[in-house]
């Protein structure tokens, strides 16, 4: 009885690999599910997909999605998009959502898309709805060196035809920036921006930034304008600045070339009080080897003193009879 059990129980549990395996392998129920919704798949096109490790619900639930949108698409074609890496079931939601939006858009160019990196989804409703893109603030100077700040909001659609190769919103926030700059920097004033902001928008318009890009730009508003700093000044101010610096830095070169001179000229008169004083103490001495040498006679000495100090008595005299100067509004005494 116990033997018999154990059989029963090995052969039950093989039953059950083998149909798990079978199962794994021949997905039944995906199979009858399309079968009801109308798609017509072989078993042998499921077992394939296994084979070739592909999951058969990434293919075959949105093939039934696309063939109830009434979209004519075969399995293959689904499975070669899936193996070259992109969503099959984005795909066939951007095809139905532009269907139903009446938008010209084939399977290959929907792949394309997507396989180009892009969202094809989102583009195609940005394409039934367009977007609106919010610049950053941009900061840009009018001639009379006023700084404005200006923000824009960017309505765009999605251009289905240019959407591959096509440059993102990268290059419209930075091209429509480039027009603001351009637009107040050429104002001769900044009020003449402050009154008119429609005057931006305007001018980036007709510029066409659009150009290769993957939208169409639809309008752009100026959503706020603010004053900023007064550039114009502070580049006065800086100008004011460096020229002073520079001005000091001569006055100091100037000074310190005087004092160098006057350094010269001091070391010049000490330097001829010293030849004098120097030939000065040669006089003495010329004196005595002139009377020794019989050159200068006892009489003409005394008569060389009587003379210095009759002069130095003349000196004294007339510093001494000099009227002194007095300060202008006060009475002298």
């Amino acid at each position: 009885m116990g033997t018999e059990f154990i059989w029963i129980l090995f052969v039950v549990v093989l039953a059950l690999i083998v149909l798990a395996v079978f199962l794994r392998f021949f997905p039944i129920g995906l199979w009858i599910s399309a079968l009801a919704s109308g798609v017509h798949i072989s078993i042998g096109t499921l077992v394939g997909m296994r084979v070739r490790r592909i999951q058969p619900q990434r293919l075959v639930y949105p093939l039934i999605k696309a063939n109830k949108a009434g979209l004519d698409l075969t399995i293959s074609k689904l499975e070669t998009h899936l193996l070259a890496g992109g969503n099959v079931d984005r795909v066939i939601n951007a095809l139905i959502a532009a269907q139903r939006a009446n938008i010209d858009m084939a399977f290959e160019k929907a792949c394309a898309i997507d396989l180009a990196g892009r969202d094809v989804f989102e583009a195609v409703q940005m394409s039934v709805t367009p977007k609106v893109i919010e610049t950053p603030v941009v900061a840009a100077i009018a001639k009379d060196g006023i700084e404005l700040r200006a923000k824009a909001r960017v309505t765009v659609r999605t251009n289905i035809e240019r959407l591959v190769g096509g440059a993102g919103e990268e290059t419209v926030i930075a091209r429509v920036g480039e027009g603001i700059v351009t637009t107040v920097g050429s104002a001769e004033t900044h009020k003449q921006v402050l009154e008119n902001p429609d005057l931006i928008s305007r001018t980036v318009l007709s510029k066409g930034l659009d150009a290769g890009t993957a939208y169409e730009i639809l309008s752009i508003d100026i959503a706020d304008v603010d004053v900023g700093r007064n550039i114009g000044a502070q580049l006065m101010m800086d100008q004011a600045e460096a020229d002073r610096r520079i001005a000091q830095a001569k006055a100091e070169e100037r000074r310190a070339m005087a004092v160098a001179h006057e350094q010269e000229m001091k070391a010049s008169v000490q330097e001829m009080r010293a030849k004098v004083v120097e030939a000065e103490a040669e006089v003495p001495r010329a004196m005595a080897a002139a009377l020794r040498e019989g050159k200068l006679g006892v009489m003409d000495y005394y008569q060389m003193q009587n003379t210095i100090a009759d002069t130095t008595m003349r000196d004294s005299i007339a510093k001494a009879s000099a009227p002194q100067q007095t300060l202008p509004g006060t009475d002298k005494k």
